[in-house]
């Protein structure tokens, strides 16, 4: 919130809010350990236009009419392995894994009143076939009421969740694996995030 309050903040630019806080995290005394994925995304009403930061495999797709309109692609090095922004125990730099924000893939494109915009983490992704999250998302475009967009973002989490405990279940994790000639079947136990809204223009 501060780093958009301030003169740095660029809303065409959403990758330069993920440098400027990976920077000062790099900076800090007593470093947080650790690394992530990241989707950024602004929402400038003025233009109607979206603008959009992702590093990983978390992501955001955007739905009209039912259809998918927009969505993030998947930055993986390999399979299972996604870009992501590392903050690692000194000495040990060269060893970890570790993406720039500027490596982030950034979009920019129009969105229209009611469109259903939803960000999630691969625990999301990776377990919710597309055409379910549809199923889901769809009963909400152009829905104002911030309880029911709630309700339902607690629904998709716990489809994931559900899901991801399956062991029978062919998850778009396992399909992803079998192209990567890995036989798996099965969800995959990974953190679950949801953010849910709509376009009110």
């Amino acid at each position: 919130e501060r780093l958009v309050q301030c003169s740095h903040f660029n809303p065409q630019r959403p990758v330069n809010l993920l440098a400027y806080s990976y920077c000062e995290l790099m900076e800090q005394k007593k470093p947080i350990l650790g690394s992530s994925t990241a989707c950024v995304l602004i929402l400038n009403r003025e233009t109607s236009t979206v603008h959009t930061a992702n590093i990983g495999d978390s992501g955001f797709i955007v739905v009209r009419e039912g259809q998918v309109v927009h969505k993030s692609e998947e930055q993986q090095h390999y399979f299972n392995t996604p870009f992501q922004l590392s903050l690692p125990p000194p000495g040990h730099g060269p060893n970890v894994l570790s993406d720039s924000p500027e490596s982030a893939d950034t979009m920019s494109f129009p969105v229209r009143d009611g469109d259903v915009i939803l960000i999630a983490t691969d625990g999301v992704f990776d377990n919710v076939p597309e055409d379910l999250m549809l199923q889901v998302l769809s009963e909400v475009e152009g829905e104002r009421d911030p309880v029911k967009l709630q309700m339902t973002a607690n629904s998709l989490a716990l489809m994931a969740r559900t899901l991801s405990l399956n062991s029978e279940f062919l998850s778009p994790f396992a399909l992803s694996a079998r192209r990567n000639n890995i036989q798996a079947r099965g969800g995959k136990p990974d953190d679950i995030t949801v953010v849910l809204a709509t376009v009110a223009m």
